[in-house]
């Protein structure tokens, strides 16, 4: 798949600059003084990313939401329920959520530019229990679709496999004997890959970017097509 754009974009060695000297100094006095370095070498290049997947995602996944309104995670951390307090993340990430689902609800794509890593993935990341059991309901009534999908060339080539958290046992509720137990057993969909961090500064960081969300996202269709259909 290509990219509507001769020059792709991508970050810099500023940006990780940046953020390493951010996670040394996680302070919100270091950070205003410094704002304009945040804005033109960590804010600037992850717009025109999310711009540049507005552009290129909805040939692939129409359904899904590019646009830097919807998609770019703010700086501030929110610290009212966790007992780490430090005031900013120091990673740079963007969500790509499903039309008609809340932001945190359903699958979806992701990715972050981190101090030390690249992350670029996609999946269900911590369902709710009735959107869990209707997707393994979904599972049971469309199988074998799950692994075609995640055996697929593409699939592999990109992201390896199928990982997240799983249950040791069968869950309640359905056939221990039936052939999908082994993904039904997932409470995580997640499909992944992390490069280092200086990946991010690379030209062909978007073209990767790209194509590993176009082969993550046949299983996000399938994750959303029990929760979605009602509500599209």
């Amino acid at each position: 798949l290509k990219y509507h754009s001769l020059m792709p974009p991508r970050f810099t060695k500023d940006t990780l600059k940046f953020l390493r000297a951010l996670k040394r100094n996680n302070d919100r006095e270091w950070f205003r003084s410094r704002k304009d370095d945040y804005e033109q070498h960590v804010r600037a290049p992850m717009i025109a990313v999310i711009e540049q997947l507005a552009k290129d995602l909805p040939r692939v996944a129409p359904e899904l939401i590019a646009s830097p309104k919807a998609s770019l995670y703010r700086i501030y951390r929110d610290t009212r329920f966790s007992e780490d307090k430090a005031p900013l993340k120091t990673n740079a990430a963007a969500v790509f959520p499903w039309k008609g689902l809340a932001r945190h609800e359903g699958a979806g794509l992701y990715f972050e530019v981190a101090p030390g890593w690249v992350w670029i993935g996609g999946g269900m990341y911590a369902p709710a229990t009735p959107q869990l059991v209707r997707v393994r309901e979904h599972i049971v009534d469309t199988w074998p679709e799950i692994r075609t999908i995640t055996k697929s060339r593409a699939f592999t080539n990109r992201v390896g496999t199928l990982h997240g958290d799983r249950l040791t046992r069968v869950p309640r509720g359905f056939a221990a004997d039936h052939p999908s137990v082994d993904f039904l057993k997932y409470r995580q969909f997640l499909a992944a890959r992390e490069f280092p961090a200086d990946f991010a500064t690379k030209d062909e960081f978007y073209p990767t970017l790209l194509a590993t969300f176009t082969a993550i996202v046949p299983l996000v269709r399938f994750l959303n097509a029990p929760l979605s259909n009602t509500q599209l």
